[in-house]
């Protein structure tokens, strides 16, 4: 009822405004015929037109209707300088406070709960800089303050900050318009007086505080290095610490654009993708899933057989994975394509300094203009007591020492529910382990959409595994020879004896060893960046699973990009890392692939959708491969095409979902997926199928219940 009383008197207000036609009385000529009269009647009751004058000002700025250029020459005119002044830098400021609030009433809501994803990064920036950024907007007259006044109001700015930085930054102009006044008989347009001159000053008015916050940065930064002695001259334009996805990718941009370029790698290049996460455990998930469809080829009318394998044999194919792409990311490649590679440890002395332990043994001491964080992660491994003697692998370990075995384990206990654990078990149970997973929340992969979990827990236990949800562990123990993980489940203790106990509950970045907290770089969880990937020293980057917030190959080599270009080219130009749009898939069986919101997400956030599946079992492609498991679920605004995020669970899922990467990072909507030709029988078409899902749940009723009486008038 308030946002209606409130609308209603601005109704009102408008509606007399133009009804009334009062805009006659805020002309150049009309002002110019009624100003002898209103001078002597404001020199006999000067109070009264004052309050007169300042009501109808912060009435006419909170309609936002025109006019108020009018009123400020009239107020230079009748008061002078300094009362008009005065009097209109008050009712100007009021006048667009009360505007700004009932823009904020009225309207903000519904903005942000349409629109809040969309929004965050402006919102973000209004609640860190929304002050100086009013402040420019103020000083430039070019822009239409009604238009300011109605924007800002849809933002996060204080009401008490948007008040006196507009009474500040419109001080100026108001004076500007007032002293025009003053000389009203020569002035016959508002042109006379917002000249393309004075325009312009005010534009370079508007450009101070951008050169003050440059000014402020470059004391900022001169403050950060106070204490460091900077190079005369430098080894290198770029030092890049960690082999990884993240350190390849800067250093190939660096030596591509011809700069001088060393990266350092401790252990093995490729980093923990390609020597113990995505190529090994992809690899054996294949080998996983041939052994399944061979026990149940009856799926594809074929007779059912054990799978008869060596696991040695198993896992060496894993190595020899490994092996063939190797040459992708070794040090010779990257040797020739320009870049220095050291092996060994790297260490950072100053902002400008490496110092590397080489493996040879000796040690060297690179001064550099930039330096590119990219360490990785690593596993973590929760605390808990006897962990020492139980001798667990992590996703690290388990490679290597598998690789020893004669014989797959034939109890394995894996602990995490998350996507690591999920893939190792699945695959392990696959191959004939006994494994049992263990989550301590509710259910499995936590981040997706219940009903995904619950597909991927199916899954889980039509493949062998046995999911523990709900179960915390406590303790290691040992049992004669026999080792136990020791959990307890709705305050009841139970006892798993395991053969190989894996630690799957995530990964941390690592942090430690080579040199941040010697020279003040702030860490976290993560190491602490601003939004160009920049730490505390503006010359000194991170990127990958040590900066965050995503740990994904992908996501790394992404980083890359503005980390390394943004070392390189900052002092032309910064860009802001990207994360609107970024994919991400768990490859177990059926695999579950997603880019943006899903429905858990887009409930805690606050963002109205709308959601249309489409399921795998309608799908001609899917029933002739018996992949019917799964589904392709989009996210939409209501009422329109635009994608907020996808889920696909299916066949190849990860395949699948670049459709809809390309067409979200690209603004394309539903209608345009449709609209697009896939071949049949193929498992892409599902996205089309999902598209013409939407489309049926918006179909023009109105215009087909009009096209169905044309259609009968023709039939006669």
């Amino acid at each position: 009822m308030k946002r209606i009383a409130v609308a209603s008197l601005l109704v009102i207000g408008l509606a007399a405004w133009f009804l009334l036609d009062l805009g006659q009385y805020l002309t150049l000529d009309a002002l110019k015929a009624q100003q002898a009269a209103v001078e002597g009647f404001y020199q006999a009751n000067p109070l009264l037109v004052l309050a007169a004058f300042f009501a109808i000002y912060v009435i006419l700025t909170a309609l936002s209707v025109p006019g108020a250029a009018i009123l400020t020459l009239g107020a230079g005119a009748v008061f002078g300088v300094t009362t008009g002044t005065l009097v209109v830098s008050f009712a100007s400021s009021i006048g667009a406070t009360l505007a700004f609030l009932a823009s904020r009433y009225l309207f903000r809501d519904a903005v942000q709960s349409r629109f809040g994803a969309r929004l965050r990064s402006v919102n973000e920036g209004v609640a860190r800089d929304g002050a100086f950024y009013l402040f420019s907007l103020r000083l430039v007259p070019v822009f239409p303050f009604f238009a300011v006044n109605l924007l800002m109001g849809l933002t996060p700015i204080r009401t008490w900050t948007y008040y006196w930085v507009s009474q500040l930054g419109m001080f100026l102009g108001t004076i500007v318009y007032v002293n025009a006044g003053t000389q009203l008989a020569r002035i016959d347009a508002l042109s006379d007086i917002a000249s393309p001159g004075l325009l312009a000053s005010f534009a370079a008015l508007g450009a101070l505080p951008w050169v003050g916050k440059w000014i402020m940065a470059a004391i900022r930064r001169r403050r950060v290095y106070a204490r460091w002695q900077r190079p005369a001259r430098f080894d290198r334009n770029l030092v890049v610490i960690g082999g990884g996805a993240a350190g390849l990718v800067s250093s190939y941009i660096a030596a591509t654009v011809k700069a001088k370029v060393t990266l350092v790698e401790a252990s093995k290049m490729g980093g923990d993708c390609l020597n113990y996460g995505c190529v090994p455990s992809k690899a054996l998930i294949k080998s996983a899933k041939v052994a399944h469809q061979m026990r149940h080829a009856e799926a594809y009318g074929l007779d059912p057989a054990e799978p008869g394998f060596s696991f040695k044999a198993v896992m060496q194919r894993i190595h020899d994975v490994i092996a063939a792409i190797e040459p992708h990311d070794s040090v010779e490649r990257y040797a020739g394509l320009g870049v220095d590679v050291v092996k060994g440890y790297a260490t950072i002395i100053d902002p400008w300094t490496v110092e590397i332990a080489r493996d040879d043994g000796t040690t060297q001491r690179l001064t550099t203009r930039s330096i590119i964080i990219a360490a990785g992660a690593a596993p973590l491994v929760p605390p808990l007591p006897g962990i020492e003697d139980s001798g667990y692998l992590t996703s690290d370990t388990l490679w290597e020492e598998f690789a020893k075995l004669d014989a797959i384990p034939r109890r394995i206990v894996v602990l995490g529910g998350g996507p690591i654990g999920s893939e190792l078990s699945q695959a392990f149970a696959r191959l004939g382990a006994e494994v049992s997973q263990v989550e301590m929340g509710p259910r499995l992969l936590p981040r997706e959409d219940a009903d995904v979990a619950e597909i991927a827990r199916n899954a889980q236990e039509a493949a062998g595994v046995r999911v523990l949800t709900e179960h915390k562990a406590l303790r290691f123990e040992r049992h004669g020879d026999q080792r136990v993980l020791v959990v307890s489940h709705q305050d009841i203790e139970q006892v798993l004896p395991y053969d190989a106990v894996i630690m799957a509950v995530g990964r941390k970045a690592r942090l430690s060893g080579y040199g941040l907290e010697d020279i003040g770089i702030e860490t976290e969880r993560t190491v602490v960046t601003d939004d160009y990937l920049a730490t505390l020293y503006p010359n000194i980057y991170a990127a990958g699973d040590v900066a965050g917030p995503y740990q994904f190959t992908h996501t790394a080599s992404h980083q890359a990009w503005f980390a390394s270009v943004n070392a390189l080219f900052g002092q032309f130009w910064r860009f802001k890392a990207d994360y609107r749009v970024i994919p991400w898939t768990t490859f177990i069986d059926p695999e579950v692939a997603r880019v943006g919101l899903n429905e858990q997400e887009a409930r805690e956030q606050g963002v109205a959708h709308e959601v249309t599946v489409f399921p795998m079992h309608e799908l001609d492609r899917a029933i002739a491969e018996s992949a019917t498991q799964g589904f392709v679920k989009v996210l939409t605004p209501p009422g329109k095409d635009r994608i907020l995020g996808v889920t696909i669970v299916g066949d190849h899922a990860g395949e699948l979902l670049a459709e809809y990467v390309l067409a979200m990072k690209h603004g394309l909507g539903l209608n345009k997926i449709m609209a697009t030709i896939h071949t049949y029988p193929t498992m892409a078409e599902a996205n089309k199928y999902a598209a013409g899902e939407w489309k049926k749940k918006h179909a023009p009723e109105g215009l087909i219940r009009f096209v169905e009486r044309y259609h009968a008038w023709r039939r006669g």
